[in-house]
């Protein structure tokens, strides 16, 4: 019998298909205008500069952290799940994919339906979230 904590969410964890450094940022920024760099994480996220205020509010009322990170200073254990853009659960047992890129891409930019789409996979993944 598994543990039940291992059903309960300790955090979400988003990764950028983008570098964290100041090139990165700016090779992101052009190749995303110029149609040659796509992130459906960031489309979600972030406006022309900086991040949306309806992400803002979405995140901060979640029961848990929903922590963002870039391809190249992503955590271990996202990085050993070998996909970008991601949102990946932390629970006991682990990290595991939650949203993938094709998911992120259904979202179309829209923090209602990523809610909607993280909602719905920790339900079918029999995820919760914290008491």
């Amino acid at each position: 019998m598994t543990d039940p904590d291992d059903a309960v969410v300790r955090r979400l964890i988003g990764v950028y298909d983008a570098d964290h450094t100041l090139r990165g940022e700016i090779l992101y920024w052009v190749g995303a205008r110029l149609g040659r760099a796509h992130c459906a994480l960031c489309d979600v996220t972030h406006g022309m500069v900086r991040a949306t205020r309806p992400w803002k509010h979405y995140r901060a009322s979640l029961p848990v952290p929903f922590d963002t990170y870039h391809r190249d200073d992503q955590p271990a254990a996202t990085r050993a799940l070998g996909v970008v853009p991601v949102v990946a659960v932390e629970t006991a047992a682990g990290t595991q994919v939650l949203l993938d890129p094709d998911a992120l891409d259904e979202c179309a930019g829209s923090v209602d339906a990523l809610a909607e789409s993280v909602a719905d996979a920790l339900a079918e993944s029999g995820l919760r979230w914290p008491e």
